[in-house]
């Protein structure tokens, strides 16, 4: 375990508990500390291609030792290529943040049917909450209280709990075992420095802009393509009493969507790229940072977002309640939402939202930058798994049943069925040709569609840069600061994350 590395976590933690953070993305995702993981497709090729081989000269010999051990136990399981489980007691303490449905009866369905399967097996799950989830999960790491089996979003993040001792390196097992076959973009989410460090679960999430068609149509406008369409709009909503976006930013990580979007479509994901590394002048003043800061403050000068917007929580979906009563227009949120705001009212969702991808800088395009990166996750989410004894090493016992409750019973056809039927997309290969939800059918295509998929920030960026970059979003959004200053704070704790390495 890197004592140094759990030092600085539980310290960016310590510092901000009074803080609410931690994006619900959450996540798509080139995920590693190291490495812009966002386009990392070439990273997962290799790791399938090599593990193809083993597969195939292992799966016969392991699928009949399983099929001979299980074949009449009545197990969903049986039959299949996954290590044999312990028959003795055990308890699995697992953390998720699913504390509303659909996604809390889903996952606790899950749960339900793996202990049924193996009744000497009991799992603890523990929901918590999302705004405070990364900063209870540091905390439980550094007082030897870590859960045997957590939920992330991938990035930064995961790669400090590895390089910290609490992630075991799941590779050998990913390619001798079943496992669903996710798209190649949620595998090299969850690798990091060629090691598969989780299974995913949560779907992809794409970030696109839900808007009401009923308050369009009744104004007669049409959904903006570019930048400047978008805040013609927008000034035609303000003309009606109706405030353009529902944006509720007391979360951070909310607000922080809209800066990287204006950024991406400024600059691709060149500027990023370089203030991630800080290096050949990268910094978070360049040009395309200066560019999206300057017009959120502008956007919230003219009352583009509601008033208050700092104080506003995503959690208690104080954002979606302004779509609801027709008081905001518009709502830049991820694709989960599609699944909340049915699971609230399938008719009102009918009737009126729609969505369309973030509109396009026309001026960065016509000087060459491309306009096809989107924000979002490959994922959702990832379980990583904590088993080790208390000498250090691997509890294979543990680890082998968190890894078929993962990939058997939080991926099987009942958990993937629901899902698709509350909105979500599974990261597994052919689920996209079976979405018929209009607004998802959008988010589906705007995914498999862009150049790359860049990770939220907040999921990105090292632990230590993620709670500076949240509280410049709050500065952003209450004009406390100006953007250059918001650029400088950045590019402190960014210097200072990869001096700390």
């Amino acid at each position: 375990m890197s004592k140094k590395l759990l030092a600085t976590l539980f310290a960016t933690v310590f510092a901000v508990t009074t803080i609410a953070g931690c994006g619900g993305g959450s996540s798509a995702p080139a995920t590693t500390e190291s490495e812009p993981a966002a386009t990392e497709s070439t990273e997962s090729a290799d790791t399938t291609e090599a593990t193809e081989t083993t597969e195939a000269a292992e799966t016969t010999d392991a699928a009949e030792a399983t099929e001979s051990t299980d074949a009449a136990s009545g197990k969903q399981t049986d039959g299949k290529n996954l290590p044999t489980l312990t028959t003795e007691p055990m308890t699995i303490t697992l953390w998720d943040i699913a504390t509303e449905d659909p996604g809390k009866s889903t996952q606790e369905a899950a749960v339900q049917r793996f202990m049924a399967d193996y009744p000497n097996i009991t799992v603890n799950q523990v929901h918590q909450q999302n705004d405070n989830y990364k900063q209870q999960l540091v905390v439980a790491m550094s007082s030897g209280q870590a859960p045997n089996m957590y939920i992330h979003w991938g990035g930064g993040p995961m790669a400090e709990y590895y390089k910290s001792g609490f992630v075991n390196d799941i590779t050998d097992m990913y390619a001798k075992y079943d496992h669903p076959d996710f798209i190649d973009a949620a595998v090299a989410q969850s690798t990091y420095d060629g090691k598969m460090l989780a299974i995913p679960f949560g779907g992809l999430s794409g970030c696109d802009v839900f808007y009401n068609k009923t308050i369009f149509a009744d104004l007669g406008l049409e959904v903006p393509t570019t930048i400047d369409e978008l805040e013609e709009v927008c000034a035609k909503l303000k003309e009606n009493g109706i405030t353009p976006f529902a944006l509720a930013n007391a979360s951070k990580w909310t607000g922080s969507m809209y800066y990287m979007y204006l950024v991406a479509r400024h600059s691709g994901n060149a500027e990023f790229d370089a203030a991630y590394t800080q290096e050949n002048g990268g910094s978070f003043t360049s040009e395309a940072f200066i560019y999206a800061a300057e017009k959120i403050q502008d956007w919230v000068k003219k009352g583009y977002f509601p008033d208050g917007v700092n104080s506003l929580t995503a959690d208690d979906n104080q954002d979606r309640a302004l779509l609801y009563d027709g008081s905001a227009a518009m709502m830049l949120h991820g694709s989960w939402q599609v699944s909340g705001i049915r699971a609230d009212s399938e008719e009102w969702y009918n009737e009126n939202v729609g969505v369309f991808r973030f509109p396009e800088d026309a001026e960065a395009k016509a000087k060459g930058v491309p306009q096809n990166v989107e924000i979002g996750t490959a994922i959702g989410n990832g379980f990583s798994f904590n088993c080790f004894k208390e000498d250090g090493s691997v509890d294979q016992d543990m680890l082998d049943a968190c890894y078929v409750l993962a990939t058997q019973y939080y991926n099987d056809d009942t958990y993937n069925q629901t899902q698709v039927a509350n909105g979500t997309i599974p990261s597994i290969k052919g689920f996209e040709q079976g979405i018929d939800d209009p607004c998802n059918k959008v988010v589906v295509d705007v995914f498999f569609n862009a150049s790359n998929v860049q990770l939220w920030y907040d999921q990105y960026l090292p632990a230590s840069v993620t709670e500076v970059h949240k509280n410049c979003m709050t500065e952003l959004f209450g004009l406390e600061k100006t953007p250059e200053e918001i650029g400088q704070e950045q590019d402190e704790a960014m210097q200072k994350a990869l001096a700390e390495e």
